[in-house]
């Protein structure tokens, strides 16, 4: 089941630091990031093994999430929110403003053969 955790951050009058330590579930292996989306809908699978915790760093974007047991849908509006995303979570990601940067870890290197693409029924 997807989950949001929040990201430590400290705010004083130079601004904000936001801190990713100690909160990621898994070991990273692979860390990419999607920006200057225009209105499409990225994502559409889930995995076999792969965890993923998406991060919007900049601007916001909506992920809609179905694990076969419920559907959701995640705003990620802030720098300090983050979605973990488990194997058996279908997600997409759309609604991307034009100036959203969605940074993602991965527990995983990339697999073509880990990529699921049916949705549940």
């Amino acid at each position: 089941m997807a989950s949001i955790i929040d990201l430590k951050t400290f705010t004083d009058k130079r601004g904000n630091l936001t801190v990713i330590e100690k909160v990621i579930p898994f070991e990273i292996k692979r860390v990419f990031y999607i920006y200057g989306v225009d209105d499409s809908v990225r994502g559409g699978h889930r995995h076999h093994k792969t965890i993923q915790a998406a991060i919007c760093i900049k601007g916001s974007c909506i992920i809609s999430n179905n694990d076969n047991v419920k559907k959701e849908q995640f705003s990620l509006d802030a720098p300090n929110k983050c979605l973990i995303l488990n194997p058996e979570d279908w997600h997409q990601m759309h609604d991307f403003t034009p100036d959203a940067i969605l940074m993602v870890f991965a527990s995983e290197y990339f697999d073509a053969a880990d990529y699921i693409y049916e949705n549940y029924l």
